[in-house]
């Protein structure tokens, strides 16, 4: 095995060593994300803590019991080509041809939407899978499945993702493994996304490995995790003897903050190379920023307008939905127009507020600077 970190501020150009650069791991308008999920990064933001306990508490005043935000979501802002020409752009910004995998929370229709455009020829279709595991989830990052068989291995995810069995979950992985082109990743290995706590998911990682390690080929250093916990999955990766790999996860216009590097002229080469063991990962300067900062900015795009909208969805509301008791699935603009619940107001209005010129320069003082990163 061999795999190597390199950090863009004091490497070489990676023009000089290398033909390709490989972005994984990011999101398109067909990604479902939980607005659990934004409100517990949002907790990370002082100001926007503020607000949304403030709204928080009106809401359980008023309803008698808590806001529940199982039922609902948003979508990220770009459409699949505008992210594929987004992730290539910042490639080729660095003198590399462009590898790009788009990975969707449990959706293939980016990059299958994409096999019809001749400049998106050779794009992989791949998938980020949600795999409950234990008292946690997992989520794999399923790169390069074959389009003739991409929607059977898809529905055959989604089965298990909806009805859990690990004697099925086995056989998944045993197919996905046996294609030589197909790349299987666990993304962020080490968040505790589902809440469960850090070392009960944890363990689960290790049971999921020693279970299913043969048929996993890297550990992924994310580029939306903090540097302290893919510091741990450093040493996670090594204990399993699993080579690194990148995955920027990126859901708004930042391009990924980590990246590949090879001399592989296509992803099914890429694939091979990182099977055997083999894997070249660059941390790009933006990472080094301050994660509150990083946070603070994707939220603002997230809740920004967006008039090239590929589905019209312009207005944020547009973008975020709820699952009605009727059973009917409508976005907050529906639901209520200009007049949003007052927790969710709260919110918007803090982020807006923390948005203006003299909120960012309080801001940038008050921010820790971002970690540093040492390998």
């Amino acid at each position: 095995m061999s795999s190597r970190v390199a950090l863009q501020w004091i490497a070489e150009p990676p023009r000089r060593r290398f033909r390709t650069g490989v972005s994984l791991h990011s999101h398109t308008l067909h990604s479902r994300e939980s607005l659990d999920f934004i409100y517990r990064l949002a907790h990370r933001v002082p100001v926007l803590k503020a607000a949304l306990s403030r709204g928080e508490r009106h809401y359980r005043k008023t309803h008698g019991r808590p806001l529940d935000l199982s039922r609902a979501w948003w979508t990220p802002p770009l459409g699949p080509h505008d992210a594929f020409k987004l992730e290539r752009e910042q490639v080729r910004g660095l003198g590399l041809d462009a590898l790009v995998s788009l990975t969707d929370h449990d959706d293939i229709e980016a990059p299958v939407s994409l096999q019809v455009l001749d400049e998106c020829r050779g794009v992989p279709v791949s998938v980020e899978w949600t795999v409950p595991f234990g008292p946690s989830f997992l989520h794999l990052g399923i790169h390069n499945l074959s389009p003739a068989e991409a929607r059977l291995f898809h529905r055959e995810m989604d089965f298990y993702r909806k009805s859990p069995r690990e004697e099925q979950l086995g056989d998944i992985l045993h197919e996905l493994a046996a294609r030589p082109r197909t790349l299987v990743v666990f993304n962020h290995p080490l968040w505790d996304e589902a809440g469960v706590g850090a070392e009960r998911h944890t363990e689960s990682a290790r049971a999921f490995l020693r279970r299913f390690g043969s048929h996993i080929h890297a550990m992924e250093l994310n580029g939306f995790r903090p540097w302290h916990e893919n510091r741990r999955v450093l040493a996670f990766a090594a204990a399993a003897g699993k080579p690194l790999i990148s995955g920027g996860d990126r859901h708004t216009t930042e391009p990924n903050s980590i990246l590949n590097l090879t001399n592989a002229g296509t992803f099914a080469e890429f694939a091979e190379e990182v099977r055997t063991g083999w894997s070249q990962v660059l941390i790009l300067n933006h990472y080094r920023q301050s994660f509150g900062l990083r946070v603070l900015d994707n939220l603002r795009e997230a809740l920004r307008t967006f008039k090239d909208h590929a589905l019209g969805w312009a207005q944020w509301s547009d973008r975020a939905f709820y699952a009605c008791d009727d059973g009917v699935v409508r976005s907050l603009t529906e639901l209520f127009g200009t007049r949003l619940p007052l927790p969710v107001s709260f919110f918007v209005g803090a982020v807006r507020l923390a948005s203006t010129p003299q909120m960012q320069w309080i801001l940038n003082g008050a921010f820790q600077p971002g970690e540093e990163v040492i390998l």
